[in-house]
């Protein structure tokens, strides 16, 4: 069970979490310029630029899924709008012609063009904010017209539903009636990424690629943190447990449904915005569902209902699947040379395995329904009781 807290507890834990916060940011920033492409380590940055990505995603699906009990399998179509979003609102003007060679751009301005002429740098750097908080709204607002009819499903028909609008949706991005806007079953390219994000202070440039990603994605997620700390998050935690006592208790369901769905939706859509920076590209192929069902797995090994175990989750799942197993594809691991053995493909049958295991003996997750912070406050008050005891 979750610790009560007493409200010196929850300021001491807001205070923590805030400074653990900036320290990791510090750390990304500093590994960002002690990193270069052609160390051995590279992959971390890798790892932290994908990981950020599927954490946001993760903890977006957790709050539908985990909180508000609302099994939804649409992730990657709201991703989807996000990242083509991003990408069709910051490819530079000159490139359009270029990156739309079959067809006649529709939109044929840039975000970070048009306030970087108005504002210079920081200018530039508001254009990719607002073209990622414009990929939310978007996703947001096809998740409230796709909410209308199928939130008034429950269980496998409204996963069903939903996993049946990503197809769609991603279908219709490749429809070559679309191609002025989408450029049809082509990829998007030659926008803002996270390799072209620097910081020049006087004679000192430098490299955001890793810290930005990072950024967007802490600070989404506390914002997540605090919804499902308010009144609203309480609202989803009684749909989830029981629909007939919440409506009961006053709660309107449809409404808290919808902002539910919406909000999850949001961040998945400036989750699919960063997965475009991390790629470089944006195309419709890469946001199939097994990509939903990627991010649903980050959300099962970490803990339904828990925050910090999607965030777990993702990180441990990208650092093994991207990183720690990559020399079984290549004929050496572990320092084991057998090309007969480790073979292509042989990553993704280990993967499997060791998933397996930890479904099987971890049922409910690394962490449960707890936080971290729950497990650090437990300790703290076994320490307090220890203190008090041997007095």
């Amino acid at each position: 069970m979750k610790a009560v807290r007493t409200p010196e507890e929850n300021r001491r834990i807001s205070w923590f979490c805030f400074f653990a916060t900036l320290a990791f940011l510090g750390l990304v920033l500093l590994l960002d310029q002690l990193i270069k492409p052609t160390s051995p380590m590279y992959m971390l940055l890798t790892v932290l630029q994908k990981g950020s990505v599927y954490a946001l995603a993760a903890v977006s699906m957790n709050l539908l899924n985990g909180c508000t009990g609302l099994f939804s399998l649409g992730h990657a179509g709201f991703m989807l709008i996000g990242a083509y979003t991003y990408a069709i609102f910051t490819i530079p003007s000159a490139s359009r012609d270029t990156v739309y060679q079959y067809y006649d751009a529709a939109v044929r301005f840039s975000f970070p063009e048009v306030f970087g002429n108005a504002m210079g740098p920081a200018g530039t750097a508001l254009g990719v904010l607002v073209a990622v908080i414009l990929a939310g709204l978007m996703a947001a607002a096809f998740a409230y017209l796709i909410g209308l009819p199928v939130l008034r499903l429950k269980s496998d028909y409204l996963a069903i539903a939903t996993l049946g609008f990503a197809e769609i949706l991603r279908a219709v991005c490749q429809w070559q009636k679309l191609g002025p806007i989408t450029n049809g079953s082509n990829l998007l390219k030659s926008f803002a990424r996270v390799s072209k994000f620097k910081l020049v202070l006087g004679s000192t440039k430098l490299t955001l690629s890793t810290f930005v990603p990072v950024l967007i994605a802490a600070v989404s997620i506390m914002i997540i943190v605090k919804l499902i700390n308010s009144t609203y998050g309480r609202a989803f935690k009684a749909i989830r447990d029981d629909e007939v006592a919440a409506e009961a208790m006053g709660i309107n369901l449809a409404k808290h449904k919808m902002i539910s769905f919406t909000v999850s939706s949001f961040f998945a859509g400036v989750a699919g915005a960063m997965m475009a920076m991390v790629l470089s590209i944006a195309q419709a192929s890469n946001f199939k569902s097994a990509m939903t069902y990627e991010i649903l797995l980050m959300v099962v090994l970490g803990g339904i209902g828990s925050t910090s175990g999607s965030v777990i989750g993702s990180f441990l799942f990208v650092a093994a699947s991207e990183w720690w197993l990559r020399g079984l594809d290549s004929g050496t691991f572990l320092g084991i040379n057998a090309p007969n053995i480790f073979r292509n493909g042989f990553r993704l049958v280990v993967f499997s395995v060791i998933i397996m295991i930890v479904v099987l003996f971890f049922r409910q997750g690394i962490m449960g329904e707890r936080e971290l912070t729950d497990v650090w406050l437990n300790r703290r008050r076994a320490r307090q009781k220890k203190k008090e005891a041997g007095k």
